[in-house]
């Protein structure tokens, strides 16, 4: 067993050059400074004010000198009062009137039959029309950039969510009537519900009822072996169930972000379990939860000890000089710079190359960057400067306000106003098992890859040198899912333009960034679209691209399967678990999907 490790310097606020004198309290200002935003960003879930402020700021300094535009958003206001105003006359003669706006496809929120009795009608038009009026008054201001024309509509967008009737009890018909039928036991129940959320999250346990999906009985319980173990990983290797296996295994990269077993969730839900019955010898990277201690860990500590240590131990253990590399999200993008720098130096270890819902070119990362930029960064910098790393809660309210209706306020009606307990999955119990990311790793993955860029544009460095993904050869199987707040799959299509690989075969699912992958077969709503782009071939847009592959039904696990298949070398007996070097250290899902 190896255990590797490497000091590395940490990022912070350049320090005065070496020939210069500091001023006296220059570090305890500093310090000072460091301190007081890290406990305000605790306070405002990370979200920095100041950047917040800036952009309103612009806004409205741009709005006030555009007098067109006042009188445009003048004369939309009295169109709008004026076609409500008939709405309402018509409803008052006939109470089937069609609505005179209709919310939004994935608006959800007025759909029950009660939203369309008086006056509730009337509330939620009203609230619908002045939501359409705030979309105009933050878009297309002359002088504003896009970005921060899109940050500031979102957080628009927000505050009206936060302010919708569906949100207030004795506005929204479905609390009422609940509230009149059950003489209002459901409020009761709902605060009851509150105050157990709130004990729950001040003590960190699990939300409510996950308690019932346990690590090794319910969920990653497929069979297998710790093979390695170092100071930021562990390595799986699963029991094979079939009597001959394809030569070249897969190893399974996931992001830290997530525990792995979200790939391995339960039985007929997991793709670890599909992939070893279908005759893959499978290997799995368990990320280690980092504390404190491990602030200094950065992105090559994470390739080093990660994808780069386990393709030495899959190689030994399986006798095979070649591996199918699949990254998922974040460690896709880490098991794509290894894959540049494997092929800057000549290392043909990658057989092939598949990415889940994975992005490796940055410019168009959907709404997750309206909470990227400087301002942003440093003010998370500086709260992670503080603990050594930034914790799950925190990073679960970036991502629960990109859909606040469906991950806040719906739960807020649901389980507090209308005091009904939401069933809990296998999906919910791993999302609620969080982890962190070390200060360095995190601060050089926003700034070199969000806010530079540099791994598409060939900046980024890999001992001491630029890697390129246009280096890679190996045969490349991109996934995206059709509704991914993390990484849209017109971001995830990029990798067309960044690579000179002989061939990409890019699949679009439906689903999200997790559901759409978690895709198992017999699976009864997914779809997907497939194609191949050889080298040589013109290059297809997003847009067309969809509208000239065709559709099909199901999971599109046994697609990818069948292209594992045709690029591996034949079948062979299976290889035992571990190696005389690398004895098996425990059984699955090891020690560190355990750790707190």
């Amino acid at each position: 067993m190896r255990h590797e490790s490497r000091t590395t310097p940490e990022p912070c606020t350049p320090l005065p050059a070496a020939d210069e004198r500091p001023n006296p309290g220059y570090y305890a200002t500093h310090a000072l400074d460091r301190a007081f935003k890290a406990n305000l960003a605790r306070m405002t879930a990370g979200i920095t004010p100041a950047g917040l402020a800036s952009v309103y700021f612009e806004w409205l300094t741009h709005l006030a000198l555009s007098p067109g535009k006042q009188v445009e958003l003048g004369e939309k206001f009295v169109r709008k009062s004026t076609r409500f105003a008939q709405y309402a006359a018509r409803l008052a003669m006939n109470p089937a009137t069609p609505a005179c706006i209709e919310p939004m496809p994935q608006d959800r929120r007025f759909r029950d039959d009660a939203w369309q009795q008086l006056p509730y009608n009337l509330i939620h038009q009203s609230f619908l029309l002045t939501q359409q009026w705030w979309h105009n008054a933050t878009t297309e201001i002359e002088g504003v950039s896009p970005a921060r024309e899109r940050v500031i509509n979102f957080v628009t967008r927000q505050l009206l969510d936060h302010a919708s009737p569906s949100n207030i009890p004795w506005l929204n018909p479905e609390i009422a009537h609940t509230t009149l039928a059950s003489g209002g036991r459901n409020l009761v129940n709902g605060w009851q519900n509150f105050l157990e959320d709130c004990e729950r999250a001040v003590s960190g346990k699990p939300p409510v009822r996950a308690e019932a999906y346990r690590l090794g009985e319910h969920l990653a319980v497929t069979p297998g072996k710790v093979v390695y173990r170092n100071h930021l990983m562990e390595l799986i290797q699963y029991t094979p169930t079939t009597r001959q296996v394809q030569a070249e295994p897969v190893l399974i990269v996931p992001a830290w972000i997530m525990k792995y077993y979200v790939l391995d969730l339960t039985p007929g839900k997991s793709l670890v379990e599909y992939l070893v019955d279908q005759g893959h010898t499978v290997f799995m990277i368990s990320w280690r939860n980092p504390g404190s201690e491990d602030r200094d860990l950065g992105m090559d500590d994470y390739r080093r000890l990660g994808p780069m240590a386990a393709l030495d131990v899959v190689t030994e253990i399986s006798g095979s000089p070649r591996v199918h590399g699949v990254g998922y999200c974040l460690g896709g993008t880490l098991l794509s710079i290894a894959a540049a720098a494997m092929a800057r130096d000549g290392d043909k270890r990658l057989a092939s190359l598949t990415t889940l819902a994975t992005q490796v070119d940055f410019t168009e990362a959907g709404e997750l960057t309206l909470f990227i930029g400087e301002s942003q960064v440093a003010y998370l910098e500086n709260m992670m400067w503080d603990q050594g790393y930034l914790d799950g809660y925190q990073m679960a309210g970036a991502f629960q306000i990109l859909r606040s209706n469906d991950l806040v306020w719906s739960r807020m009606v649901h389980d507090y106003l209308l005091g009904q307990r939401q069933p809990m999955n296998a999906l919910m119990a791993w999302n609620a098992d969080i982890t962190r990311l070390p200060y360095r790793m995190h601060s050089e993955y926003l700034r070199q890859l969000f806010l530079n860029n540099d791994l598409a544009s060939g900046r980024y460095q890999v001992d001491h040198r630029p890697v390129a993904i246009q280096d890679i050869r190996a045969p490349i199987f991109a996934v995206g899912t059709t509704s991914d707040h993390v990484a849209p799959w017109q971001s995830v299509y990029k990798v067309h333009l960044l690579t000179d690989a002989d061939e990409v075969t890019f699949l679009l699912t439906s689903g999200g960034h997790n559901a759409g992958i978690v895709s198992e077969p017999n699976h009864p709503t997914r779809r997907f679209r497939l194609r191949t782009q050889y080298q040589g071939e013109r290059y297809l847009d997003p847009d067309t691209w969809q509208q000239t592959t065709s559709e099909q039904s199901g999971s599109w696990w046994p697609a990818w399967q069948q292209w594992l298949v045709a690029h591996s070398s034949g079948q062979v007996a299976p290889p035992a678990l571990g190696s005389e070097r690398y004895s098996p250290l425990g059984d699955a899902p090891g020690r560190y999907v355990l750790m707190p």
